[in-house]
C-alpha cells in the first residue's frame, strides 16, 4: 500500500473528503512502484507531479504490538527520490498547502520546496515524523520551525517530549504552546486520547468516545 506520512494524509484527504491532492516526488520503475502508482490513484490523488525513474521505490515497514503501539522501519538506502533541483514553481502553483514529513536526508529538498512554495502563496504544513527524528536532529528542526515559514505543525507525544528534552515541563500542554510560538497552528496527538490543538489564543482538546466520535472540550482563551 502507497504510505507515509504524506502520502496517508494526501490519500486520506482525496477519497475521504473529496479534497483536491495532487503529490510531488518520484517512485521507481519496480513492482512497488507500480503499487504506488495504482493504490493512489485508485483514490484520486493527482500524479502529474510525481517523477517516475529507473530504480527501486521506497519501502517502509510497519510494526505494531497488542496495545496498537507502533514503529515505522523505513528502507530509503538505494531508492529513487526527488532532487531539489528538480523542484519548480509549476509544482507548487494552484495548490492552497505543502504537506512535508521532517527528515533529515531530505531537508535540502523540504528547504527549496517551501521556499518555493511561499512565493507561490502556500501555507506549509509540517509532521515530525518519529521521536528519533527529532532527537537526533534538533538543531535543524528548530531552526525550520523558527524560519517563521511552518504554518501548521503536528507531533505525537514521543515526538513533542523529544522536542522540550531538557525542559522542566516537557508535557503535551507544553508542546503545543511552544510550537505555537512559531506556527499558527499547532497540534499534538495523543493516541487513543485524541489531541490538544492551539491557534492564536484559543487551545481545545479533541476526545475520542469508545465508539470512535469524537467532541471537543475546553476551548479557552489563554
Amino acid at each position: 500500500m502507497a504510505g507515509g506520512s504524506v502520502a496517508n494524509t494526501i490519500r486520506g484527504l482525496s477519497s475521504g473528503f473529496g479534497i483536491s491532492s495532487g503529490i510531488i516526488g518520484a517512485c521507481g520503475d519496480d513492482e512497488q512502484g507500480q503499487l504506488f502508482v495504482h493504490n493512489m490513484n485508485s483514490n484520486g490523488v493527482d500524479l502529474s507531479r510525481l517523477r517516475k525513474k529507473k530504480g527501486h521505490t521506497a519501502q517502509c515497514v510497519c510494526l505494531v504490538d497488542a496495545l496498537g503501539n507502533r514503529t515505522m522501519r523505513p528502507c530509503l538506502s538505494n531508492a529513487v527520490k526527488v532532487q531539489a533541483e528538480e523542484l519548480t514553481k509549476e509544482d507548487f502553483k494552484g495548490s492552497k498547502w505543502l504537506v512535508l514529513r521532517y527528515a533529515i536526508l531530505n531537508l535540502e529538498v523540504i528547504q527549496a520546496a517551501i521556499l518555493l512554495a511561499k512565493q507561490e502563496g502556500l501555507l506549509v504544513s509540517l509532521d515530525l515524523a518519529s521521536f528519533e527524528m527529532v532527537r537526533n536532529f534538533k538543531q535543524p528542526l528548530l531552526k525550520l520551525l523558527e524560519s517563521g515559514n511552518i504554518d501548521l505543525c503536528f507531533a505525537n507525544e514521543d515526538e513533542a517530549t523529544e522536542l522540550l528534552r531538557g525542559e522542566q515541563n516537557a508535557d503535551p500542554v507544553t508542546a503545543v504552546e511552544f510550537l505555537a510560538k512559531s506556527c499558527q497552528w499547532a497540534v499534538v496527538t495523543l493516541g487513543p486520547n485524541g489531541c490538544i490543538a492551539k491557534h492564536g489564543n484559543e487551545v481545545c482538546k479533541l476526545y475520542f468516545t469508545p465508539d470512535f466520535h469524537f467532541f471537543l472540550y475546553g476551548v479557552q482563551l489563554v
